[in-house]
This record gives structure tokens, C-alpha cells and sequence, in this order.
């Protein structure tokens, strides 16, 4: 039935999150729409009654008072896992470069492209996601996502380069985008305790997605071609396409069917809902934790967004230079280490996954800002050291890895909750999409910066470990600058702060992030329910993913120190 609501503006709004998709005919639109992103959450409805929600809309997945909240997290990292490949396209690189005969540049683009759509999407997709809720969301990354392997597929079986751009590029990075952000406002609103540790636990799947890919991806190329176990110089590009093409699709049709499992199982907590025996810090003067909000449309004009961006830009760029290169990086330092290089991408994508839950459940303890001098401070460093001892010893050369992309994951993880410590709990998605914008930036300069250097030395006959050397010491150079960045984020001023009644009509007053008012059960009505096995068998599938990966990145990772 469509509502007709008579209460005040904040009360209405606080229906209106809840209702969103069921057609509300508000009374006072114009306090309403006091509240950015909000301005389209509710329909001018007119008829005596309004369609029944359909299984992707919001109200779908309002959960019942007694729902678990531990059966979010594989929901979250059902979606995470699939579309962390990304970190795992290094695999296919030099399989990529014989079949279309073009230089790691032209590759590398393909890569670039995807991260970059990736932080526009996310951006646009932000506010997006708080309106209809996560599972529509996540629909819509699986079809974009599973899009872009099979235009993908279809470049390089014709080899068009361009239809590989499009397709895995531009198609697949909107999927990765929207995948993205979908699942971590819900996770912050389940976990309001542990904010750190909620989106570690979600953005950690998309960190060890490569874990999964990289052992995954190796096995299927041997099995459509056992001959082409390892590039030669003699490999043709019909025998690359008849293994790279079969194992796109497969890949794309496994990533189907654990997305779709995941939109199933994904739920948001009803009104009023709040963690058992959890009361609401209070927090001190000058802490860097607001009880506060700000909208997405203030948030871009304070100077804390736009440190927070140059932080992600210099973060994501030093890392990227090392993710987007990680195979021939290791058969350049170390060339008998080429036939075990997918251990080494596997192996830096375990600890890109644990820095990503590790070090922003830490950032629960010592603070946002504490943690992310680690990240960049202690990561210069290792960008430096890498220059410099880096080649000495394999162990070295790992060690170094580790910890940047321990530090690489961390910061993607924390910055969600960096996010709702500045900005409030009030559009987190949408603060949150925008920041990412510098992803984008940083998915073409990282692996640009480095090709490019790579390219220019590689022409003049350098070789080995001497081809990074300058690329390496200038990520350590920005990673200083983001260091500066975070040292000057001060607490936002009060000119940007959302007026208090209508934030708490948002349900993200006084430090919480969930519903404030109404019954804990008050969507179980409407949460339909959940049938056992599907949780059970969404757990099975990502632990089972995830023990995969840890065991045949274990066996590959012990022959790098053999």
C-alpha cells in the first residue's frame, strides 16, 4: 500500500529509507529534499495502492530482528572475491602481448582502463547504492562483470585489441565499480562496533581475489592447452587464443554463479537495530571521529576530501606499480623465477588480503590517521629499500613486496571507515565512490609510470633489476607527498555539518550508523526469509575459494625459495 506519511519531515525521511522502492507520497517534499541524495528517494505516488517490491529493491532485503549478522560478510565477500581477478590479470599478461604482438604498454592499457572505470562508476554509483540498497547493486555488477569477460573473450579470439579494452576494460571496470561499493555501507551498518574491522572484512575479498585467480587461472590454461604450460617464443596465437579464450569464459560462468549467490543471501538491517549491548561512544573535542555528518555534496568541498584523495592517489599508484607488473617484475629480478611466477602474484595477493583486514581492524585501536602513516611512511621506505636491496635475495624481494601491498590493501580497507570518522555515517557510499575517483587516476598513472620507464630502459639495453630502479624510487617520492597529506587532516569544520534533526532522520545520529528509531523487527515483515542451505553453501563456496587459494599459493610460494 502506498504510505501517506503525516509525521514530521525527520520521521518521514526515516520511513523513506526503509520504503524507498515502495512508492511514498511524502507531505512535505520540500523538507524533504533538504537532504542531498535523498531527492529522488521517494515517488509522488497517487493510486490507492503501489506494486509489490520485486526481489532486487530494497525492501526485499530489510533483514527479520533475529537475523545473524555473521551472514553478511560471505555475501560481501562472494562479490569482493569474484571481482578481485582484476589483481590476478598479470597471468594473462605475457600471453596477451604474444597474442596480439604489442609491447607491455599496449596491455597494460587493458588493466588501466578497468581500474579507471572502476573509480568513475564507483563515484556515480555511491549515492546509487544508498537508494535502492545492495542487492540490485551487486545484480548489477554480476552482469556487467560477467559482460566483460565475454566481450572480452570475443577480442581476443578476433584479435581486436579494442574489443579486449571494452569489454574487460570499460564494461568489466564498471562492474568492478559498482561490485565495489555495494556491499560496504551495509557492512558498516551491521558491524557500527568495529567499523574497521566491517569493511576489512568486506574489501579483503577483493584484495584476495587474486589468491583465488591467479592458482585458478594457471590450472585452467594447462588443462585447455597442456602444451602451453609455459610461453615460448615459438607459442602461436591460435594456441593462445584456444586457451585464454575457453578460460575467460569459464572464469566469467564460475564469478556468475558465486555473485548471484551473494545478492541472495545480502541483507540490511531494519530500524532501530543496533549491535547487543552496544551504546554509542561519546567522543572527545578535536577528535578526528565527528558525532557529525556532511553530505557528499559538502564533503567535496572541504579540504579533508581532497587530502583523503591525494592520500588514495599516491597509495593506489605505488601499489598498482607493483600489482599491474608483478609477473615479468619477479622474472626481471629473479629469471629463474618466471615458471612460478603465478606463486608470486598468488602470494601477493594473500597479503594484500591480510593487510586489508589486518591493518584496518588495527586502525579500530590506534586510529585512522595513525595507520596511514604506516602505510605511507613505512612504505616509502620499502619502495626505496626494494631499489636498493631488492635483488640481492629472493626473500628480500618478497619480503619488500609483502609489506607494500600489505599496505597497498590496507589503505583501501580503512579509508570507508576514515570516511565515517570525518564525514558521519550519513552517505558513507557516496563520500566513498567519490574518493575512489582517485583510483581511476591511479589505474592509468601506476601502470603508465612504470611501463613507460620500463619501455624507455628496456630500449636503451637495460635489463634485469635496473629496469625498475627509477620507477620504484619515484612511488617512494609520492608516497611521501601522501604522507604530508595525511598529516594535515584536521577534524571538518562545523560550517559542513547536515542539521542535526535531519541526520538523525537519516538514522546516523550520535555516532550510530543504522536506524534510530522504530522497531528492531519492523522489516522482518517484509525481510522473507532465507532458506539454511543458501548461507551454508555461500560459505562453502568463498571459504572453500579462499582455503584454495591459500594452499596452492602455499605450494607455489615454497618453490620462489627453492
Amino acid at each position: 500500500m502506498t504510505e501517506i506519511l503525516t509525521e514530521s519531515p525527520a520521521d518521514a525521511i526515516g520511513d523513506l529509507m526503509v520504503d524507498a522502492s515502495g512508492g511514498i507520497l511524502v507531505e512535505n517534499p520540500l523538507a524533504v529534499t533538504d537532504l542531498d541524495g535523498f531527492a529522488d528517494s521517494y515517488t509522488s505516488a497517487t493510486s490507492a495502492s503501489a506494486a509489490k517490491p520485486g526481489f532486487l529493491d530494497r525492501a526485499r532485503t530489510i533483514a527479520p530482528a533475529s537475523y545473524n549478522r555473521w551472514l553478511i560478510p560471505p555475501a560481501a565477500l562472494a562479490v569482493h572475491l569474484s571481482i578481485g581477478q582484476v589483481y590476478a590479470f598479470s597471468v594473462f599478461k605475457p600471453y596477451l602481448e604474444t597474442r596480439f604482438n604489442v609491447a607491455h604498454t599496449a596491455i597494460g592499457w587493458i588493466f588501466s582502463i578497468a581500474i579507471m572505470m572502476l573509480g568513475l562508476s564507483a563515484a556515480f554509483a555511491g549515492t546509487w547504492v544508498e537508494r535502492v540498497g545492495p542487492r540490485k547493486a551487486m545484480a548489477l555488477s554480476t552482469v556487467l562483470w560477467v559482460s566483460g569477460f565475454a566481450v572480452g573473450s570475443l577480442g581476443i579470439a578476433t584479435g581486436q585489441l579494442w574489443l579486449l579494452y571494452l569489454g574487460y576494460g570499460v564494461i568489466g571496470g564498471m562492474g568492478l565499480g559498482v561490485g565495489y561499493v555495494s556491499p560496504v555501507s551495509t557492512l558498516i551498518k551491521w558491524f557500527p562496533d568495529r567499523p574497521g574491522m566491517a569493511t576489512g572484512l568486506a574489501i579483503m575479498g577483493f584484495g584476495g581475489g587474486a589468491a583465488v585467480a591467479a592458482p585458478l587461472t594457471t590450472h585452467l590454461l594447462a588443462r585447455f592447452n597442456p602444451a602451453l604450460s609455459a610461453l615460448t617464443a615459438e607459442s602461436s596465437a591460435a594456441d593462445i587464443t584456444a586457451t585464454v579464450v575457453p578460460t575467460f569464459l569459464t572464469l566469467g560462468a564460475i564469478y556468475l554463479v558465486v555473485m548471484v549467490l551473494g545478492l541472495i543471501c545480502i541483507r540490511i538491517p531494519a530500524k532501530g537495530w543496533r549491535p547487543d549491548g552496544w551504546v554509542p561512544p561519546v567522543t572527545q573535542a578535536n577528535s578526528l571521529i565527528s558525532d557529525n555528518n556532511v553530505s557528499a555534496r559538502n564533503a567535496i568541498r572541504t579540504p579533508q576530501f581532497w587530502l583523503l584523495w591525494v592520500i588514495m592517489f599516491v597509495n593506489i599508484t605505488a601499489g598498482i606499480s607493483i600489482v599491474e607488473n608483478a609477473t615479468l617484475m619477479i622474472g626481471n629480478f629473479f629469471p629463474a623465477m618466471v615458471a612460478v611466477a603465478a606463486g608470486y602474484v598468488g602470494l601477493n595477493s594473500l597479503f594484500n588480503m591480510g593487510g586489508r583486514f589486518g591493518w584496518s581492524s588495527l586502525s579500530d585501536r590506534i586510529g585512522r590517521k595513525t595507520v596511514y602513516v604506516l602505510y605511507l611512511g613505512v612504505g616509502a621506505l620499502a619502495f626505496v629499500l626494494m631499489s636498493l636491496v631488492g635483488g640481492s635475495a629472493v626473500w628480500m624481494f618478497i619480503l619488500l613486496s609483502a609489506l607494500i601491498l600489505s599496505f597497498y590493501g590496507g589503505g583501501f580497507a580503512t579509508l570507508p571507515a576514515y570516511i565515517r570518522d570525518l564525514f558521519g555515517g550519513y552517505q558513507v557510499s557516496a563520500i566513498h565512490g567519490r574518493v575512489l575517483t582517485a583510483w581511476s587516476a591511479a589505474g592509468i598513472a601506476g601502470p603508465l609510470i612504470t611501463n613507460a620507464l620500463v619501455d624507455r630502459r628496456e630500449a636503451a639495453g637495460i635489463e634485469g633489476v635496473a629496469l625498475y630502479t627509477v620507477s620504484l624510487r619515484v612511488m617512494a617520492v609520492l608516497l611521501l607527498i601522501g604522507f604530508v597529506a595525511n598529516l594535515l587532516i584536521k577534524p571538518v569544520a562545523a560550517k559542513w555539518h547536515e542539521r542535526e534533526a535531519l541526520a538523525d532522520a537519516a538514522g546516523v545520529g550520535a555516532g550510530s550508523v543504522t536506524m534510530t528509531t522504530g522497531s528492531a523487527g519492523a522489516g522482518g515483515a517484509r525481510g522473507f526469509g532465507l532458506p539454511s542451505w543458501v548461507p551454508v553453501l555461500l560459505w562453502t563456496l568463498v571459504g572453500g575459494g579462499m582455503a584454495y587459494g591459500l594452499w596452492m599459493t602455499a605450494l607455489k610460494a615454497i618453490s620462489l625459495f627453492r
